[in-house]
């Protein structure tokens, strides 16, 4: 079970850290994606990251302002999440996969619970 935290309120411009750790699995034989998804709007991708951190990739809409990543010896994956703009609002989702990281929701084989983030303008 993944579960994911560090929403919150914040104002344009200011940043968050969300956490992702598991229960009764190790994450570090999983490759980890951060999703979100905005009132009324499908999931997206946000990032994901590798076994072993060595390789990341982000969505357009936040690349350069995000970034993943994961201490394995913790059982944690992290979004530092920078810059932040009220478009980022959303309830935003960890997900695990035991092949090689996606873009794609459908590709996850595990999901938190997901933990929200408020952007005020």
């Amino acid at each position: 079970q993944l579960q994911a935290s560090g929403g919150g309120l914040v104002q344009a411009g200011g940043s968050l850290t969300l956490s992702c750790t598991a229960s009764g699995h190790t994450l570090s034989s999983y490759a980890m994606g951060w999703f979100r998804q905005a009132p009324g709007k499908e999931r997206e991708f946000v990032a994901a990251i590798n076994w072993s951190g060595g390789s990341k990739f982000y969505a357009d809409s936040v690349k350069g302002r995000f970034t993943i990543s994961r201490n394995n010896a913790k059982n944690t994956v992290y979004l530092q999440m920078n810059s932040l703009k009220p478009e980022d609002t959303a309830v935003y989702y960890c997900a695990a996969v035991l092949n090689r990281m996606s873009y794609s929701a459908n590709s996850y084989d595990y999901w938190g619970q997901g933990t929200l983030v408020t952007v005020s303008s």
